[in-house]
């Protein structure tokens, strides 16, 4: 028996998710967004710029993601904002986040990590949201290269292509809990000082991470910094995810040793 949705279904359920994560954007006062559609070819970006939510064209971009375009949106440029955004962070540790802070965090496919909207307790222009994405990326194990102040995210509610047509999900939202204080941030005198390893992913670097992949995060960078080369760091990481990860442990492999060579400061060639 075929148990699939209709397309129509598929389609309504993915708007709720696109309405859902704008609702939450105005509920964390952003009120203006760029919109970018990526196309496969001719390749280009293709950008609506400085828009109001509620004039957002999405169905121009609902039809350009019917032919695997992918559509990103973030704060529009040139305001300071009290949002801030990290990539490719595991599910269950950003609905950790999302469970003590007002966060919103974004499926992107469910083999790879998760974006996190994190609403701040007050506006920060975009050199400040550079200097918090960073500090925060090594706390949490995020994807550093997507550290920008200015990053774009998924929306909601469309497919992601890079990853076979998964639809991008809202997977969490909280609000009126506690807005995140970005002073330890903003404050360190050097923004993106190793000092402090991530042991802990969390917003509170001291707090024990005694998750399997925060033991590996630890393991990892341990191994690195005794001198094991990082070719057999990733074997070893391998190995030891696979039962775990399955399909996606070669790619979390990858990710955990170049962020950890990026933070103990031996970026190398690896495999």
């Amino acid at each position: 028996m075929n148990h699939r949705r209709p397309q129509g279904e598929r389609v309504l359920r993915a708007k709720g998710h696109t309405q859902r994560m704008l609702e939450w954007w105005q509920d964390a006062e952003i009120e203006r967004a760029d919109v970018a559609v990526k196309r496969r070819a001719p390749v280009e970006m293709i950008w609506h710029r400085d828009l109001a939510l509620d004039s957002l064209p999405l169905p121009w971009a609902r039809l350009h993601n019917v032919h695997h375009a992918e559509v990103y949106i973030r704060p529009a440029r040139g305001y300071a904002w009290p949002l801030v955004f990290l990539d490719d962070v595991e599910a269950p540790l950003a609905s950790r986040v999302a469970r003590k802070y007002d966060a919103m965090v974004v499926e992107t496919s469910p083999a790879g990590g998760c974006h996190i909207w994190l609403a701040c307790d007050r506006p920060l222009a975009e050199g400040a949201r550079l200097e918090t994405q960073r500090w925060l990326a090594q706390r949490l194990a995020a994807d550093l290269g997507s550290v920008s102040g200015e990053h774009l995210g998924r929306l909601a509610g469309f497919k992601n292509w890079k990853r076979g047509g998964t639809w991008v999900n809202v997977l969490d939202t909280s609000r009126h809990r506690r807005l995140w204080d970005p002073t330890p941030a903003l404050s360190t005198e050097k923004t993106n000082s190793l000092a402090s390893r991530p042991d802990a992913p969390s917003l509170e670097p001291r707090q024990p991470d005694t998750s399997q992949s925060g033991r590996e995060w630890g393991w990892v960078c341990g191994q690195l910094e005794t001198g094991v080369s990082p070719d057999i760091v990733y074997a070893r990481l391998v190995d030891a995810a696979r039962a775990r990860r399955g399909p996606d442990t070669e790619r979390y492999a990858r990710r955990t040793l170049q962020r950890a060579l990026v933070y103990t400061g031996l970026n190398s060639r690896t495999t």
